[in-house]
């Protein structure tokens, strides 16, 4: 039988604001009133259900995480499936219930959302606007952000070593004779795919490459779509130059100008070579396989969790950031037979 305050308070003879204050810790109860209230749960074997138990814990044991995207769908969206299961097994480790939810907005909305669900912290992922920070740092609710590249000194930031992934992939091209490259970029807006580039065009000039400005094409969002659709916008372009190599900031994008190309006729690699970024499982199905530089998500959601809980906990941790390597993993795309 499932007891309430109502029968606590019988059974210890007192009133239920007593018994209510007794679990909350909040307020004046006399020591006599508490003996009796919690003899009384003791003998019913009363169980307080969640609310109550955050109310004498002031926790919920719930976390929340923000996906900031601007896909329909995860499965679209360079953030797979990989690390959410791998924060949701991690929490579920540490006894934690989750809240996920998407905002393509980068609103305040979800973070809203979080707030009203009482979440003991947060993990917020992709990029955001600096607004979406600093709303939540005012309520004082511990975060964990991943790869949102915010400038703030008092948040716990794990980012991908984006620049230097962009270097390795100049590296590998470069290696094998590649010196006409068409570059596809993320996003104008997004610091990710900037990054990415960045690192890329600067060991190409290292090296003693060039890429031309006109060779650079940005997308709208990082879909596979976007990425069919964008080389049908330039395959008049990429025909009359004859580029040797494509380098897309995101693998979807890769692999959506890799089907274009493969419908064209185009062979990948002995035509063309296609980079990619992300290091996702659709990376090694595709076919011709494709060359990417791979981070370790399953790793960060775990870590973020692990973090998260620290702070919660009010463990010794101090805001930093941990910047997590790149490999690149060489396939069919660039490795010809």
């Amino acid at each position: 039988m499932g007891y309430t305050i109502r029968d606590i308070a019988s059974r210890a003879g007192v009133s239920k604001s007593t018994v209510s204050r007794v679990i909350t810790g909040k307020g004046f109860a006399s020591q006599e009133a508490r003996e009796k209230v919690l003899k009384a749960i003791e003998e019913l074997k009363y169980k307080p259900n969640g609310l109550a138990r955050a109310m004498v814990s002031q926790k919920t044991n719930n976390i929340g995480v923000i996906i900031y995207r601007h896909q329909s769908s995860l499965r679209s969206d360079s953030i797979d499936e990989t690390m959410i299961d791998s924060i949701l097994k991690k929490a579920k480790d540490l006894r934690y219930s989750v809240f996920v939810t998407t905002d393509g907005e980068e609103s305040l909305n979800a973070a809203d959302f979080m707030l009203e669900k009482r979440v003991d912290g947060l993990i917020l992922i992709s990029s955001f606007r600096q607004k979406v920070i600093d709303y939540i740092d005012q309520f004082h609710v511990p975060c964990v952000v991943i790869n949102g590249m915010i400038e703030k000194n008092n948040v716990f930031q794990m980012v991908i070593h984006d620049a230097k992934g962009g270097r390795y992939v100049a590296d590998h091209l470069y290696q094998l004779g590649h010196r006409k490259i068409f570059v596809i970029i993320g996003s104008a807006e997004d610091k990710t795919h900037r990054m990415r580039f960045q690192g890329f065009s600067d060991r190409i000039h290292e090296l003693g490459g060039h890429i031309e400005p006109e060779n650079i094409w940005y997308s709208h969002s990082t879909s596979f779509d976007e990425g069919y659709q964008l080389l049908a916008k330039i395959w008049d372009q990429l025909v009359r130059k004859k580029p040797t190599a494509i380098f897309a900031t995101d693998e979807l994008l890769a692999m959506g100008a890799m089907k274009f190309l493969l419908e064209k006729g185009v062979q990948i690699p002995k035509d063309i070579a296609v980079v990619g970024f992300d290091g996702t499982d659709r990376s090694k199905m595709f076919h011709p396989s494709l060359t990417t530089v791979q981070v370790d998500k399953a790793k960060m959601g775990e870590d973020a969790v692990y973090h998260l809980d620290q702070l919660i906990n009010k463990k010794d941790v101090k805001p930093t950031k941990i910047e997590y390597e790149p490999t690149l993993v060489v396939r069919e795309s660039t490795n010809r037979p």
